[in-house]
């Protein structure tokens, strides 16, 4: 099979395409004929050996993906070769085949696309645990979500308004990131590229708040914008850190927690994959329904072959994708 290779940590301009040998699944494993794969920013800090979970060496990449299952091990009940899913793995989406636990993988309702399937993998179930498991959101709620154009951005905007949040605030730079944020349902849109964005996110927050400022912020980017929407907090607020995609990992004032009560929370979603797979399932049953009733849509702003990996990891390293970018890995097994 066909699959992006790391044979060494590199910069992923370095890595390359391979004819490597197909998976064999073991015990309670699929091995999934990929259609899409999901493109994402942890990616590229697995390949450059930057994240947090180094895989042994060599690798693919790839954390979620969808597809139809072409082989099947000893012990797995409930899936048959054929079957339509989505898969989250640990890496290896970045390939032809990959092989996953019968446990995550996720049969995809009749009508879903394979792209929509591999959107609604990684960056919806981040968003649904961010909100839910994290915040503890709660129907009438003010969200800001920081990054909102992003793929988490527009996946926890979708989500906040699904749950029944009462006003969700996008934060963004420029206008076309702008227009993103208002596509995917957000009320209001912020200006996080203004030059005392400490003072000024408050004050567009509680303008927009009636003074009462946001119940939840959803921080995927770190750097200044996490400082400022600390002050844009209301009394008993929760913040959740998912990421640092301005590349600067903020420093939390211990003291300011005590002043409005809040909380600070952090969320790796892989955690909740390999400790609680139970709850990872009934997640992607109910993004699958959320999706099917037209309450959310992954937005998809590039489809491109997977020889085009580079191109589109390049985007997301500088900042440039809108919603989703898939890989193309195979034609439609429809």
């Amino acid at each position: 099979m066909r699959a992006v290779y790391v044979r060494n940590f590199a910069p992923f301009e370095q890595i390359d395409i391979a004819e490597v040998d197909d998976p064999v699944p073991g015990s309670g494993e699929v091995v999934v004929d990929v259609v899409a794969a999901e493109a994402n920013y942890p990616d590229i800090l697995v390949i450059e050996g930057k994240y947090q979970v180094k895989p042994p060496l060599p690798f693919s990449p790839g954390k979620a993906a969808a597809g139809r299952i072409s082989a099947v091990g000893s012990g797995v009940k409930g899936f048959s070769i054929g079957d339509a899913v989505a898969v989250q793995v640990e890496y290896g989406a970045y390939a032809e085949k990959v092989r996953a636990r019968a446990e995550s993988c996720f049969r995809m309702p009749d009508g879903v696309p394979f792209e929509k399937a591999a959107a609604l993998g990684l960056v919806y179930q981040t968003a649904w645990f961010a909100l839910k498991e994290r915040a503890n959101f709660k129907p009438g709620e003010r969200v800001l979500v920081l990054g909102a154009s992003g793929g988490i951005g527009v996946a926890s905007i979708q989500l906040a308004k699904a749950f029944g949040a009462s006003t969700v605030i996008g934060g963004v730079l420029g206008a076309s990131n702008a227009e993103v944020a208002r596509q995917a349902g957000a009320d209001h849109v912020v200006d996080l590229g203004v030059p005392n964005l400490r003072d000024q996110l408050k004050t567009d927050v509680f303008a927009l708040t009636n003074g009462h400022g946001v119940d939840v912020v959803i921080d995927p980017v770190g750097g200044a914008a996490n400082a400022a929407a600390f002050r844009a907090l209301a009394w008993c607020g929760r913040l959740v850190i998912i990421g640092f995609a301005s590349g600067e990992i903020p420093t939390i004032k211990a003291n300011y927690l005590l002043v409005k009560n809040i909380a600070v929370t952090g969320l790796q979603w892989s955690d909740y994959r390999d400790r609680t797979p139970d709850r990872v399932t009934q997640a992607q049953k109910e993004l699958f329904d959320l999706y099917s009733r037209g309450l959310i849509d992954p937005v998809i702003s590039r489809i491109v072959p997977l020889v085009d990996f580079k191109s589109a990891l390049s985007a997301l390293q500088a900042g440039q994708a809108q919603g989703k970018i898939i890989l193309q890995v195979r034609p439609e097994l429809r």
